[in-house]
């Protein structure tokens, strides 16, 4: 139900204002869903709880639901020691936020070019051959991956960043090309007209009209780049480059059995990027919720 409020015309004759409208809205919850909602968070609630207390156990204790008898917060030292995690964080985070801005910066670009010319052959052909390669199973073409970075001396942390800034360029170009498709093209050809040349049209107005593909494309980079385990195992060959999931390999021993301590370098890995989260969901929300409302 909404009511509406509204100014009468004064008796005088002057045109009176109208008043602010007022609008009120009935709240009503759909307790289906949110009772679905609440039971499918329990498959990320559940697993990050048993975490949690596992690795604030002893390894007698750990396996188990039950809260731990007594709080063992060395191991996240120990952890950290195992795993020389600050050197570990160093390296990822360089990585992430490297291969994020050069993503956002090449990516983009290329989606504009192609979703600007798709009349052309040319540039029909190369959408439809970077969505292929979507498609293509990562083992097949792991090994000559390795072997093409190893000959051209590029296992290390920028060959690393090249491939994920190349790798998601068929998953980028699939979520922005429909995004600047929207886009009017009249506000292109207003600019043209003041003057202005096809790289000041991208980064003065459609780079900024594509802050919420921007902001896909961004966590989609990072979350890749920080979890990913096999292109830094195939890719760098200096242990002292070795990334957060690479360096935790040594938990993955079958001779290790410290359970605790593998959960706390688990929690430390995942730690980094929801504090991340944390303090930009403001901008990624009002990002998304701005296109939505575009």
């Amino acid at each position: 139900m909404t009511t509406a409020t509204l100014a009468s015309p004064s008796k005088s004759g002057a045109s009176a204002k109208a008043a602010p409208v007022k609008y009120r809205k009935d709240r009503n919850i759909n307790w289906w869903l949110t009772a679905a909602v609440a039971v499918l968070s329990l498959t990320i609630l559940v697993p990050l709880y048993f975490t949690i207390v596992t690795a604030l156990k002893t390894p007698a204790e750990a396996g188990t639901f039950a809260l731990p008898a007594s709080w063992e917060w060395h191991n996240f030292a120990d952890a950290s020691a195992k795993v020389n995690y600050p050197k570990a964080a160093l390296n990822s985070a360089i990585i992430t936020v490297v291969a994020v801005v050069l993503t956002l910066l090449t990516n983009t670009f290329v989606a504009y070019a192609v979703a600007r010319n798709m009349d052309k052959r040319f540039f029909r052909f190369l959408y439809y051959f970077f969505i292929a390669a979507m498609f293509v199973p990562f083992p097949v073409v792991m090994l000559p991956i390795a072997k093409q970075m190893g000959s051209l001396h590029l296992d290390n942390q920028f060959g690393l960043i090249i491939l994920y800034t190349v790798l998601g360029l068929g998953t980028n170009l699939f979520i922005a090309t429909g995004f600047i498709r929207s886009i009017p093209v009249s506000l292109e050809e207003a600019a043209r007209i003041d003057g202005a040349s096809t790289w000041r049209i991208f980064w003065t107005i459609i780079f900024p009209l594509m802050s919420p593909i921007n902001a896909t494309i961004a966590i989609l980079t990072a979350l890749w780049a920080w979890n990913d385990f096999l292109l830094p195992l195939i890719v760098l060959t200096d242990q002292t480059n070795q990334t957060i999931p690479l360096a935790q390999y040594v938990f993955s021993s079958q001779f290790a059995t410290n359970y605790p301590m593998a959960f706390s370098s688990y929690l430390m890995a995942m730690a980094p990027i929801l504090i991340v989260y944390i303090f930009a969901q403001k901008w990624v929300v009002g990002g998304v919720m701005r296109g939505a409302v575009k």
